[in-house]
């Protein structure tokens, strides 16, 4: 799978591809990025990208022909590509996104700067919008790393357990009950020890019992969604 990333600062992205999972990845062939800067495509002779909003108002916006002319030419190129981008006004990213966009062959994920995106840019090319939580950043790029992670581990070959896939939060609307590891003891807590009797099927039992208490008192939104589901 193909990840192009539209941003003014891509040095701020490339790094987190440089370990883990996501390294390994682009190693075996399992996803591949690169890189647009709407710099490159500016026809200001000082690679201005910015201009000051025209209904008023503090700061500078991104303006329309640099991003054009960028995604014009990804288009071009790649018919294909799915533009997604990552902005405060989109809808809430979710698993069952990230899920839907690992068959993409190609994800476009732009980032804003400045006090956003002249909206025009948004009309003409946005697939879709997503916002990763009610809050502000800077800019676009921690938001474009954070959707490229989470569909990354659903791209075939990405993750080494798959499995692992399969219990994590938010799937079923819950989230993943707790975790042990060694030692079974630490500073006078134990772990449960109906995890250590080998009982399969009173593990999972548990497992989804606890999955319940733990949505229930952290995400009361997800829980009543979950047991919905299950009606």
């Amino acid at each position: 799978m193909r990840f192009s990333f539209v941003t003014l600062f891509p040095e701020l992205i490339k790094g987190y591809f440089t370990e883990s999972i996501l390294k390994r990845a682009i190693e075996d062939n399992k996803i591949s990025i690169d890189f647009f800067n709407p710099r490159d495509y500016t026809l200001d002779k000082h690679k201005k990208v910015d201009a000051p909003m025209i209904s008023g108002g503090a700061g500078m916006l991104m303006t329309p022909q640099p991003l054009f002319d960028t995604l014009n030419a990804i288009q071009t190129a790649s018919p294909r590509a799915h533009i997604v981008f990552l902005t405060p006004v989109g809808k809430p990213f979710r698993q069952i996104d990230a899920k839907r966009l690992a068959s993409k062959e190609h994800l476009v994920l732009v980032s804003g700067r400045y006090e956003g995106i002249d909206e025009r840019v948004i009309e003409t090319y946005a697939d879709e919008l997503f916002s990763i939580g009610d809050f502000v950043l800077t800019g676009g790029e921690l938001a474009s790393l954070v959707a490229c992670d989470a569909v990354s581990r659903h791209v075939e070959g990405v993750l080494g357990n798959s499995e692992s896939l399969e219990v994590e939060s938010f799937e079923e609307s819950l989230l993943e009950a707790p975790s042990f590891a060694k030692p079974l003891d630490y500073k006078g807590k134990e772990v449960i020890s109906e995890f250590l009797k080998g009982n399969h099927s009173k593990i999972t039992d548990l497992k989804r019992g606890l999955a319940l208490c733990k949505t229930k008192f952290f995400r009361p939104d997800l829980y009543k969604k979950g047991i919905a589901n299950e009606k």
